[in-house]
């Protein structure tokens, strides 16, 4: 995974020395279940990643904003509220998803 510079998280209560290496495995591991550009609900990745739902989505958000990668997300209702994710690596340096 290609990131411009330092991962830069935020947040109110977010404290870098505290929370940047729980943020940054999260985001890895993620990151690893996610690029073979499969469909998944966040139920699916958390059950291969064992981080909380929230995170996840956290996360995937993360994904599309230039810092990290300006990768391209996907997300499909499938029913009640519920959807499927697909990650769409981003191989352009422009920022423009492939996919």
């Amino acid at each position: 995974m290609n990131f411009q510079g330092e991962l830069r998280f935020d947040g109110d209560d977010y404290v870098p020395e505290r929370d940047n290496p729980r943020l940054k495995g999260q985001l890895l591991r993620i990151w690893d279940v996610m690029k073979d550009g499969q469909w998944r609900t966040l139920r699916e990745i958390a059950n291969k990643t064992n981080d909380p739902e929230a995170s996840i989505s956290a996360q995937l958000r993360h994904l599309r904003k230039e810092r990290f990668g300006s990768h391209q997300i996907e997300r499909e209702h499938i029913t009640n509220g519920l959807y499927r994710y697909r990650l769409i690596v981003n191989t352009d340096n422009t920022g423009e998803s492939n996919g």
